[in-house]
């Protein structure tokens, strides 16, 4: 991705429920960030879906069941890649409530996919402070992703946490890939034939397409650049101000970073 890192997006914990708890990742003035980017130090972006298109034959497709976490009040993974149909589970590791609120997006608008509870295990503390690690699986909430015709992306979100986000993108196909952590990736044991190969990343918004021709036993080399965002990405972007720090409470809150201190 060129163009460099684009600004985050900052929330202020006091607008949002367990502050002390959620602010244990945080920028240490009261902020959380969402951090859509990782980009290794030579332009490699993280998290980039990679998936072939026009396939009509090839390696069975063979889809194992996804587990979506919620820990530390993140959504992990940030983006996964899905099977049409086939069921996603979402646990909650924290001791504190959250709520999923799923939706499939495109051009058309959002339709919901679900919209459930997310249960915390009963044997977690009732307090918790910024320094609680303690992390115990709740009962698993499970869904089936349907997605209407024609549409491929989903997010899910906290309903009480706004800044937890997952993306998900649906395939119909065995050929897809995450770019790793320098934004490579690579497909195999793909049959010879003209292809489209697609890559798409949730910050960015954007699809980028190729024509692909791939020959018997050979190798082919594909790069794509995306652009970076710029300007104003969201009302939610960190601004210092006074009426709205934790002091705005009018009692003394414990927002630390004791897990990890976010750089803006």
């Amino acid at each position: 991705m060129t163009g460099g890192k684009p600004t985050p997006k900052g929330y202020n914990l006091i607008t949002f429920p367990d502050p002390v708890y959620c602010g244990r990742i945080s920028t240490g003035t009261g902020w959380r960030i969402l951090d859509e980017f990782s980009m290794a130090s030579r332009q490699g972006l993280k998290d980039v879906v990679v998936v072939l298109t026009d396939v009509t034959k090839g390696k069975p497709f063979k889809f194992e069941p996804l587990t979506i976490e919620a820990r530390d009040c993140r959504f992990l993974p940030f983006v996964t890649v899905v099977k049409d149909g086939s069921e996603v589970a979402v646990m909650n590791m924290d001791p504190v409530m959250h709520d999923i609120q799923a939706y499939e997006t495109s051009q058309l608008g959002p339709r919901v996919l679900f919209n459930t509870p997310l249960p915390m295990n009963p044997h977690h503390k009732r307090f918790v402070s910024a320094e609680s690690h303690e992390h115990l699986a709740g009962e698993p909430v499970t869904e089936v992703i349907h997605m209407t015709k024609g549409r491929r992306i989903f997010l899910m979100q906290c309903g009480f946490h706004a800044y937890m986000e997952s993306w998900g993108f649906a395939v119909d196909n065995p050929y897809f890939a995450l770019t790793g952590d320098d934004g490579t990736f690579s497909l195999t044991d793909v049959p010879p034939g003209d292809y489209t190969l697609m890559v798409w990343h949730p910050g960015v918004g954007t699809m980028l397409q190729r024509k692909v021709t791939v020959t018997e036993k050979g190798l082919s080399n594909v790069d794509f650049d995306f652009k970076a965002p710029q300007g104003r990405r969201s009302v939610h972007e960190i601004e210092q101000n006074p009426h709205y720090g934790p002091e705005s409470l009018g009692k003394v809150v414990d927002i630390r970073p004791t897990l990890q201190r976010q750089v803006p």
